[in-house]
């Protein structure tokens, strides 16, 4: 994959890639989602009506290797929104070439240019190879997850 890694917004076309790449996050993760919520969650990444959720997909040529999903939020500590990073997910063929990184890239971006002035996100603490990504390019904290 000698090829640059172009970042562009998701588009109504794109289902198809969208889709076998978030199947790909999920299954990482052990977990899966219905169907409906499949075609709800894209839905609103292209939507208008919801702005403060959003989809970039990443492209070596023309081929689809990465996606990321970003979401914007209200913060209580600050006057602006938050930016969340919810899922960042690169082809495994496609590891390596800095798909991952020009994702991030992208959404720190999108979140300044939008006023937003933090993005944050999760990741499991087993996740040794993002995680050596995330080290060159954010701060690790201290905080700890708790789930309902």
């Amino acid at each position: 994959m000698s090829q640059p890694v172009t970042i562009r917004p998701l588009s109504p076309h794109d289902e198809a890639a969208w889709r076998r790449l978030w199947t790909g996050y999920l299954e990482y993760y052990e977990t899966s989602v219905s169907e409906e919520v499949y075609q709800t969650t894209f839905q609103r990444l292209l939507s208008a009506d919801h702005p403060k959720q959003n989809g970039l997909i990443a492209l070596h040529g023309d081929q689809p290797v990465g996606l990321v999903h970003y979401i914007y939020h209200p913060h209580n500590w600050k006057i602006e929104d938050v930016c969340y990073l919810q899922d960042l997910y690169a082809d495994p063929a496609a590891r390596g070439t800095g798909v991952g990184r020009a994702l991030i890239e992208a959404v720190y971006k999108a979140a300044d240019a939008d006023g937003c002035p933090s993005v944050y996100w999760m990741t499991q603490d087993f996740n040794q190879t993002a995680r050596r990504l995330y080290d060159r390019i954010a701060t690790l904290t201290p905080f700890i997850k708790y789930s309902r």
